[in-house]
């Protein structure tokens, strides 16, 4: 969803070894789109291996407010999320959020 009042930021972390993207990426990613003015998370996707979890992982963080601060997606995740990129998904939020912050100071 494009609006022209959003911004598009990411969030970056290693990745465990033993992960199926390892193979691919070093890292995982979560990308946001991110409306300026209140911070909601209009779409996210990340590097997971599979399009299931990467659609999973965006419908889970739609909606959350960067502006309520990361505690809220991050808890999310943590009881959503059952596989073994969750710290990885959870210090790429943690990156994510910073962004965020760093662009709306």
């Amino acid at each position: 969803m494009l609006t022209g009042k959003s911004i598009f930021i990411a969030g970056h972390a290693k990745l465990p070894q033993g992960m199926a993207a390892k193979s691919v990426f070093d890292s995982l990613t979560i990308t946001a789109e991110v409306d300026s003015k209140y911070g909601v998370i209009l779409e996210a996707s990340c590097t997971l291996a599979t399009e299931h979890g990467r659609n999973f992982i965006g419908s889970l963080l739609r909606g959350c407010s960067l502006k309520d601060g990361i505690d809220e997606p991050i808890a999310l995740v943590q009881r959503h999320y059952q596989g073994k990129a969750q710290n990885a998904l959870v210090a790429a939020l943690r990156d994510l959020h910073l962004q965020f912050e760093n662009l709306t100071k």
